[in-house]
């Protein structure tokens, strides 16, 4: 198994996937001494590795330069679904299978070769955390499979084919509710709300009023 000089993880400040990256980084020690974790590009070291996890700063080429392979976990059928929350985009639509692509960084964003992919699969009564759970675990489950593959997997990549398609930014105003329709017909968006960060809420004769979902806990 090759050993690596430098492994930097970037991950932005406020992203969800900072929850579970503490527990992960230490597993990557067997492969390289060298774990840096940034949440900003300017910090960024040089080094042999660099995983995008979480990462929406647009990255140069001279901050590419800086390692010799840079990846990125992204959670569609590249090309298809390129842009911003792709998970939460793809459960909206009714889907229940999610890719998760590991692909090389290039200028152009969400454009390079994909060198490993998997499929999450829900039942459809997950709540975001939950789901953001099992595509933390896929993600670094990727970038493993990645670094114990090398160098050998660069001869596996894929080029992204097809039409592409983009996400745009979700906003606060994606989380509104319609007071007149089911839960039932609601539930989807009531998945994907971030009780904290960004909670579904509705409008009613004036007022406003905030909803947040949580399972039971079976005892």
């Amino acid at each position: 198994m090759k050993k690596f000089g430098n492994i930097t993880v970037v991950s932005d400040r406020r992203n969800w996937i900072n929850e579970f990256l503490p527990a992960w980084l230490p597993k990557l020690k067997p492969l390289s001494e060298d774990i840096v974790w940034i949440h900003d590009i300017r910090d960024m070291p040089s080094g042999d590795i660099a995983f995008y996890l979480g990462c929406e700063q647009i990255v140069s080429p001279a901050v590419l330069a800086l390692h010799t392979r840079n990846l990125v976990v992204h959670a569609s059928n590249l090309p298809q679904g390129k842009g911003w929350s792709p998970l939460t985009w793809q459960i909206l639509e009714g889907k229940s299978d999610i890719p998760v692509c590991l692909f090389e960084a290039a200028e152009r964003v969400d454009s390079g070769p994909i060198y490993l992919k998997k499929t999450l699969s829900f039942r459809g009564t997950e709540l975001i955390g939950e789901m953001r759970r099992e595509l933390g675990r896929v993600t670094f489950e990727l970038c493993e499979e990645f670094l114990q593959r090398y160098p050998g997997i660069l001869d596996e990549a894929v080029p992204q084919q097809g039409e592409p398609t983009f996400y745009p930014r979700r906003t606060p105003t994606d989380s509104r509710l319609n007071p007149d329709l089911s839960i039932r017909e609601q539930f989807r968006l009531l998945r994907v709300a971030d009780n904290e960060r960004y909670p579904c809420y509705f409008e009613l004769d004036g007022d406003t009023f905030v909803v947040k979902v949580e399972k039971k806990k079976v005892t």
